[in-house]
């Protein structure tokens, strides 16, 4: 009889409590100039991450989307002080296009429009927001970067995508040992 009382509480929760429980990150995005640019709303879902981008002020045209391996994004040093892209398996290459591709940080290009807006949403199933061999969470953590031109998708390391325009720390706010939001 307890496992059917239990069912019949779960099935009672709200839905938001049960929404509640899933893992949440975001990104602040800036330009070189430290301009804020918007965000990068990174959600578990039952079918992977879904990652929703709301820029603005963005050159007009594609743009590439990369995960890099360190959550630094040092405008002094153009941004590559947040290094390659991120790959949690050995030997894989950069790109969609790419025999052995693609690494986990590879997204897919975006397209900001003349009025340099961009709202866009991807799924990906190549990384995690919780904990173990596929959490993009380590010590310097990640950050997602924004590139000057479209990647091609199989040039090394970085697809011919131009420099890195924008950046943002990824930050867990939902999920193990998230930080705590401030006011």
């Amino acid at each position: 009889m307890k496992p059917v009382l239990l069912a019949t509480a779960l099935v009672l929760l709200p839905a938001p409590a049960l929404a509640a429980a899933k893992a949440h990150a975001v990104a602040r995005l800036a330009s070189l100039e430290g301009k804020a640019l918007g965000t990068a709303e990174f959600s578990a879902i039952n079918h992977g991450i879904l990652i929703v981008l709301d820029l603005h002020d963005l050159p007009p045209g594609p743009h590439g989307v990369h995960l890099h391996v360190s959550g630094n994004c040092d405008a002094k040093s153009g941004f590559t002080r947040a290094g390659p892209i991120l790959s949690l398996t050995q030997g894989k290459s950069h790109g969609y296009l790419a025999q052995g591709g693609p690494l986990t940080g590879d997204l897919p290009n975006q397209f900001a429009g003349a009025d340099g807006r961009l709202h866009a949403s991807m799924l990906t199933t190549q990384f995690t927001l919780g904990n173990g061999k596929k959490s993009i969470f380590d010590r310097d953590g990640v950050a997602l970067v924004l590139d000057q031109r479209a990647d091609d998708y199989h040039t090394q390391p970085l697809g011919n995508a131009g420099a890195r325009i924008a950046c943002g720390v990824v930050i867990r706010t939902i999920g193990p040992k998230a930080r705590k939001k401030r006011p």
